[in-house]
């Protein structure tokens, strides 16, 4: 126990600042930015992490939405609860799981109609021959044939958006004070240890991300997208009064405007 405190506590260092929600957007786009010029004019070589298959991807990146919605769930609801006392305000903060799935899977349908439509089944990887009697990316693929269209970067919008909202809700911690003996303090505990470590996971493969996939155009519309998902939400309609709201802090809503201008 004496461990998870100590990560805790440096987690709660290091993630819940107002610096760190200021400046993480800017720096997931210098990232990507950097990234992306390395691998188009100094390619690094192919290592373990290069590879689709690799156990962080295949096993979190894939799944980063639903292992984001199973640790903020119960987190949302234990520290919202601790502070508010109102089992109707916690439901109201759930919500943004809610929305942020709607989120979800908006963009990620909208980036697969996209490279549907932009895209053509080719003999090769090398594009050469193109295959006109298969006109869908299943069809295309069942046959043998390599799809190509423009491929809008899901695992940039998405371990953006999971990253910021992670944070975001972490915020919550300010506030948050408990008896070490109960075991309520035990659990958001253990919740701020795995998401920490979970968002160093998004913002690691954020940049494996860079380096070693897609085009920076590609790069540049998926993160768009979950920098557009974050402000809309935490930036803009969460300070209104006809919303989930933001996680339960004593500064004014003034400040946290002003935060976000900033």
């Amino acid at each position: 126990m004496e461990h998870l405190e100590r990560c805790a506590w440096f987690l709660r260092g290091t993630l819940v600042r107002a610096a760190v929600r200021r400046y993480l957007p800017w720096a997931l786009v210098a990232a990507m930015l950097a990234g992306s010029a390395l691998k188009e004019l100094s390619p690094l070589p192919e290592c373990y992490l290069s590879n689709k298959r690799n156990v962080l991807n295949v096993y979190f990146v894939k799944v980063a939405w639903a292992w984001t919605v199973c640790l903020l769930l119960p987190f949302i609801a234990l520290t919202n609860y601790h502070l508010t006392g109102k089992a109707g305000l916690v439901l109201r903060r759930l919500s943004t799981l809610l929305v942020g799935t709607a989120i979800w899977y908006v963009c990620t349908a909208l980036f697969s109609n996209i490279e549907h439509y932009t895209g053509s089944c080719y003999q090769s990887p090398a594009l050469e021959g193109i295959r006109q009697e298969h006109r869908s990316k299943q069809q295309c693929h069942r046959e043998g044939g390599f799809w190509h269209g423009f491929d809008i970067s899901g695992h940039s919008f998405l371990l953006t958006f999971c990253a910021l909202m992670i944070v975001e809700e972490m915020a919550v911690l300010d506030e948050v004070k408990t008896d070490r003996s109960h075991r309520l303090h035990t659990a958001i505990t253990t919740l701020v240890v795995a998401l920490g470590f979970l968002t160093f996971i998004w913002v690691w493969m954020f940049l494996c991300t860079a380096v070693y996939f897609h085009d920076l155009i590609q790069k540049v519309f998926g993160t768009f997208f979950g920098l557009l998902g974050w402000y809309g939400t935490y930036g803009y309609w969460y300070l209104k009064s006809f919303s989930p709201g933001l996680p339960p802090q004593s500064s004014s809503l003034t400040l946290k405007r002003e935060t976000y201008k900033k």
